[in-house]
C-alpha cells in the first residue's frame, strides 16, 4: 500500500488534537481513563505508516503494536533519570507514568482501528 503523507499528517495532527481534548476534564471519567490511550495508539499507527508508507498494513499494526507495548512496558523501569523525562509535558505524554494491563488493551484498540480506517475507509474512497 502507497500511503499519502500528506492525509497521515493531518491524521496524526487531528488524532493529537482529540487526544489532548480527551484529558481536558470534559466528559465522563472513563474518557479521560482509556480514550487517550487509544487515540495515542492511532496516532502511533499513523506515524509508522507515514514513516514506512510501502509497507502493508499489517506490518504497520505490528509495528505500532510492538512499540506502543515496549513503552508500556518500560514504565516498569523506574530509573531517577527516565522519570525525570517522564515528568516533563511531552515526556509525560510519549512514555506515560506506570504500567497498566488496561493499557495494553488500549493500544490494541486503538490499532485496531487504524487497521479498520486504512483498510475500509481509505481503501474504498481512494485517499491512500
Amino acid at each position: 500500500m502507497k500511503r499519502n503523507r500528506c492525509i497521515y499528517l493531518i491524521l496524526i495532527v487531528l488524532v493529537i488534537i482529540l487526544g489532548l481534548g480527551s484529558r481536558s476534564g470534559f466528559g465522563p471519567k472513563w474518557i479521560h481513563l482509556y480514550v487517550g490511550d487509544v487515540l495515542w495508539a492511532l496516532m502511533l499507527f499513523f506515524i509508522v505508516g507515514l514513516v514506512f508508507k510501502e509497507k502493508n498494513t499489517y506490518w504497520v499494526a505490528v509495528t505500532a503494536v510492538s512499540i506502543a507495548f515496549l513503552v508500556e512496558f518500560s514504565q516498569l523501569y523506574q530509573a531517577t533519570w527516565i522519570n525525570a523525562i517522564r515528568h516533563t509535558k511531552i515526556g509525560g505524554l510519549v512514555l506515560g507514568f506506570g504500567f497498566l494491563w488496561t493499557d495494553l488493551l488500549s493500544y490494541t484498540i486503538g490499532i485496531s482501528i487504524g487497521v479498520l480506517l486504512e483498510k475500509k475507509v481509505f481503501t474504498y474512497s481512494h485517499i491512500s
